[in-house]
């Protein structure tokens, strides 16, 4: 199932796609909108929905902030990997202990 295109005034409509979609051709025909339509919208009518309060991002970046804190302590860096990949080799690794394996 895939959300429908639209400003969903009316509630969010699901319709069934193949999984080899291609978005342009699913849902050609509904009228093209800018990007931040629905937002603009919601903000007018003042739904805050949306919308993240600042105490909200505080709280996120205190949590963040004690991850960070745990891993310089502990001397722990994340692990790089390459753009596209499907990350560090060492995440696979772990993965592949408990007998589990990505697939494309």
């Amino acid at each position: 199932m895939a959300k429908v295109p639209g400003l969903d005034r009316g509630g969010i409509r699901l319709r069934e796609v193949p999984l080899d979609i291609s978005m342009p051709d699913a849902f050609a025909g509904p009228k093209k909108r800018i990007a931040y339509e629905r937002l603009l919208l919601d903000l007018i009518e003042g739904d805050q929905t949306l919308f993240v309060r600042r105490d909200e991002v505080e709280a996120q970046w205190d949590w963040i902030d004690a991850i960070r804190a745990g891993w310089a302590e502990n001397g722990v860096t994340p692990k790089s990997y390459t753009a596209g990949s499907w990350g560090p080799s060492a995440a696979i690794a772990l993965a592949e202990r408990d007998g589990v394996t990505w697939h494309e």
